[in-house]
């Protein structure tokens, strides 16, 4: 093998400056031709090792120097084994190469790997892990599936509900009824499809018992106080259109105590009072209670409340103030014919005859004919 530069001065292609420049100074004093009496051969060592220090000691030139080993050594390498897998039929330089070597990776097989044996079956092993795995996976898809379902029959029951209302607003009960009946198919608990299609039942088809039915599944599911004391005013409703007075008067009480502010309740409950109980002090202070709240309830509400508390004050004595109550009615209803037949009647119980008949004559000109038979008595 030809010696390079390093081989010359004895250092490694990684060495440094200085190890080069220390091993040139060395071999330059020990190969000096002055040293050996002129012999050629120190002569020739001393050129070798000045020769390879001009390379080496410069960085530009080792650099250079460095490619061109490296490029040389590709080279060899490419060479080599162009040769190693040169097939048997080549010659290199007019000699045939030899064959290649076996590639031994094992001892050969004796006599009884020489045919196929059958690898017997394992069975499976199943673990607690796989166990475990397979159980979260059928709970994911029930919970996958569960939950699609209940998003499907929300978002159909919503959309059948919103039908629904639509038809309620335009009063076409039959339609809206079917569309809430669609709505808790989907979902049994839906508070305000209960409410409304109780108030089609009770109010459209005057079928309370199918009415106090969906007003109580109504509010099961209902927390709020509110909502839960406009649902017992409507029970109440139901409730004394069944001919149950106790249970009416039971819910219409819950419903003021939960909510004082329900108008209609307290009118309700001071009806039973008045007309059932014949309490007409109790039914007097439930009228004036309702009255306190009347600011957000319909006007027949407060005009019928403010009648009956009329009544009430009549039946206790207080004619003066039933009168004032009469006017205030009035006020609020004045087609009412009923109010006029009791002013009629207050006139009467305080002796003026022809106010009396004034009155009774207005409220027959309303279409109240109990006051006709008042004034064929009363009136000359």
């Amino acid at each position: 093998m030809s010696q390079n530069h390093y081989h010359v001065l004895g250092v490694s292609m990684t060495a440094s400056a200085h190890e080069i420049k220390v091993a040139y100074k060395r071999l330059a004093v020990q190969y000096h031709p002055d040293k050996h009496g002129g012999n050629t051969r120190y002569e020739e060592l001393f050129k070798a090792v000045a020769a390879a220090y001009h390379i080496l000691g410069d960085p530009g030139r080792r650099a250079q120097y460095d490619y061109q080993l490296q490029a040389a050594a590709r080279r060899a390498e490419a060479q080599l084994r162009q040769q190693q897998f040169r097939q048997q039929s080549q010659h290199v330089y007019g000699v045939p190469m030899p064959p290649p070597a076996p590639l031994r990776t094992r001892p050969p097989a004796g006599s009884r790997e020489r045919h196929y044996r059958t690898i017997p079956r394992q069975r499976p092993k199943f673990t607690r892990r796989d166990l475990r795995f397979i159980l979260l996976l059928i709970g994911g898809i029930i919970l996958f599936v569960v939950a699609v379902r209940v998003t499907m029959y929300h978002v159909t029951a919503v959309s059948n509900y919103e039908r629904g209302l639509e038809a309620y607003r335009r009063h076409q009960w039959s339609a809206a009824h079917s569309f809430f009946s669609e709505a808790l198919h989907f979902k049994p608990d839906y508070t305000n499809a209960l409410r409304r299609r109780a108030e089609i039942e009770q109010l459209a088809y005057q079928n309370p018992k199918a009415a106090v039915v969906d007003y109580r599944a109504a509010l099961r599911h209902t927390t709020d106080a509110r909502a839960q004391a406009g649902l017992l005013t409507r029970l109440g409703q139901s409730f004394r259109a069944l001919h149950q007075s106790d249970s009416a008067r039971a819910v219409l009480r819950q419903a003021v105590h939960l909510d004082s502010t329900q108008a209609r309740a307290w009118l309700l409950l001071g009806e039973g009072q008045l007309f059932k109980q014949l309490r007409y002090a109790q039914a007097n202070a439930s009228f004036t209670a309702g009255l306190r709240h009347t600011r957000g309830a319909p006007t027949a509400v407060a005009a019928r409340l403010l009648l009956y508390r009329g009544l009430a004050r009549y039946k206790l004595g207080d004619l003066r103030a039933a009168r004032a109550d009469y006017w205030q009615a009035l006020i609020l209803a004045p087609h009412s014919g009923q109010t006029y037949f009791l002013l009629g009647r207050v006139a009467q119980k305080e002796g003026d005859t022809t106010e009396a008949c004034e009155f009774f004559r207005r409220a027959v000109l309303m279409g109240y004919q109990y006051a006709a038979e008042q004034r064929r008595q009363t009136c000359p």
